[in-house]
C-alpha cells in the first residue's frame, strides 16, 4: 500500500506507481490505433458518421455499471481491512488476558511469541504462500516452524498452538476452565477473522457481470469514434483517448482492489500490520530476548485409525 498526504495535490499527479496506467496503456493504444483508422476512413473512403444519441444513452448505462463494479470492490477492500483490524485487536487482547491470569512467565512467553506468528501465518494463507513467518519463527521450535508451513492451513495450524498452551495451563492448575474458555474466546475469533478473510479470496465478482460489463466496455469505446468524428474530425482521437482513459481506468481500479490480501501497491500491507502486531506483543510480553525450546503441541491428538484388513 502507497501512504501519501492526500493535502498535497499537485505532488502526485505524475506518479506511476500505484495508478493504473501501466496496466491498461495496451488498452488505450488499441483504441486510438481504432479511432484513427476510423477518423481517416471517413476523412477518405466514404461517411460513417452516426448519431450520438445512441452513445449518450449507453454512456450513462455504462457509468452506473461502473460506479457499481467500483463499489462493490471497494466494499471488499474495507471488509478485508476491518477483518485484519479485528486481527490486531484479539491479538492484543489474548496476550493481554494471558499475561493477567496465568501465573507461568515460560507460558505466557511462549503463547505470546506463537501470537505474534498467527498473522504471518494468515499472510501465508490468504496469499497461497510464502516462507516468512516473522521474526518470532527464529525463536521457537524448528520442527513446528516447518510444521506450520507445511500445513494446508498455517493460521489453523497456529491457533491449535495457542489453544494447546492455554489447555495445558489449565492441565496444569495454573488457570481455571472458564478462564480458559474466556481467554480461548479470543483465539476463536481470530478463526472468524480468517473466515472472512479466506471467503473474500475464494469468492471472486460474479463472472457473469465482469463479462458482460467488459464486452458493454469494448463495444462503446469502439463506436465512439463514430459518433464523434463527424463534429470533431481529429480532435476525436483524443477525445476518445481521455474517455477510454477514464472508463478502463475505473473498471482496472475495481480489479486492483477486489482482491486486498495480493502485494500490488494498493493492496493491504499485511506485512506492515503483522509486523507491527509482533512489536506490541513484545512490548506486553517480551519474547523475543531468548530461544524456546517448549513445543506447543504437548497433547497426545487423535491417532490415525487403521486400515481394516482385507477380505478373504
Amino acid at each position: 500500500m502507497i501512504h501519501y498526504d492526500p493535502h498535497h495535490w499537485w505532488r502526485h499527479l505524475l506518479k506511476l506507481r500505484g495508478g493504473i496506467l501501466k496496466e491498461i496503456v495496451g488498452r488505450l493504444g488499441m483504441f486510438v490505433a481504432w479511432s484513427a483508422a476510423v477518423v481517416w476512413f471517413h476523412q477518405n473512403v466514404r461517411h460513417v458518421d452516426v448519431p450520438a444519441t445512441g452513445h449518450t444513452l449507453a454512456g450513462t448505462v455504462l457509468s452506473l455499471l461502473l460506479v457499481f463494479r467500483t463499489n462493490s470492490s471497494y466494499d471488499r477492500f474495507w471488509e478485508g481491512r476491518k477483518l485484519w483490524g479485528g486481527v490486531v485487536n484479539e491479538t492484543r487482547n489474548l496476550v493481554r488476558a494471558a499475561a493477567l491470569n496465568i501465573p507461568s512467565a515460560e507460558l505466557v512467553r511462549r503463547l505470546a511469541a506463537w501470537t505474534a506468528v498467527y498473522p504471518f501465518a494468515l499472510t501465508r494463507v490468504l496469499r497461497g504462500g510464502g516462507d516468512d513467518l516473522g521474526p518470532a519463527a527464529a525463536v521457537l521450535p524448528r520442527a513446528e516452524i516447518d510444521q506450520i508451513l507445511n500445513a494446508r492451513n498455517a493460521g489453523l495450524a497456529v491457533a491449535m498452538r495457542m489453544s494447546a498452551i492455554l489447555a495445558e495451563a489449565r492441565r496444569a492448575g495454573l488457570i481455571s476452565d472458564i478462564i480458559q474458555m474466556e481467554i480461548d474466546r479470543n483465539v476463536q475469533l481470530l478463526i472468524d477473522y480468517q473466515g472472512g478473510c479466506e471467503r473474500i479470496v475464494r469468492t471472486p465478482m460474479p463472472f457473469a457481470y465482469m463479462l458482460h460489463l467488459r464486452r458493454t466496455l469494448i463495444l462503446f469505446i469502439l463506436g465512439l469514434p463514430f459518433a464523434l468524428v463527424e463534429p470533431f474530425g481529429w480532435a476525436a482521437v483524443p477525445v476518445i483517448l481521455l474517455i477510454a482513459h477514464t472508463f478502463l481506468g475505473i473498471e482496472e481500479i475495481g480489479v486492483e482492489i477486489e482482491e486486498p490480501f495480493g502485494t500490488e501497491d494498493n493492496d493491504l500491507p499485511l506485512e506492515d500490520i503483522s509486523g507491527g502486531i509482533a512489536r506490541i506483543l513484545d512490548d506486553l510480553v517480551p519474547w523475543t530476548h531468548q530461544v524456546i525450546d517448549s513445543p506447543a503441541l504437548s497433547y497426545p491428538g487423535i491417532p490415525v485409525p487403521k486400515e481394516p484388513p482385507p477380505v478373504a
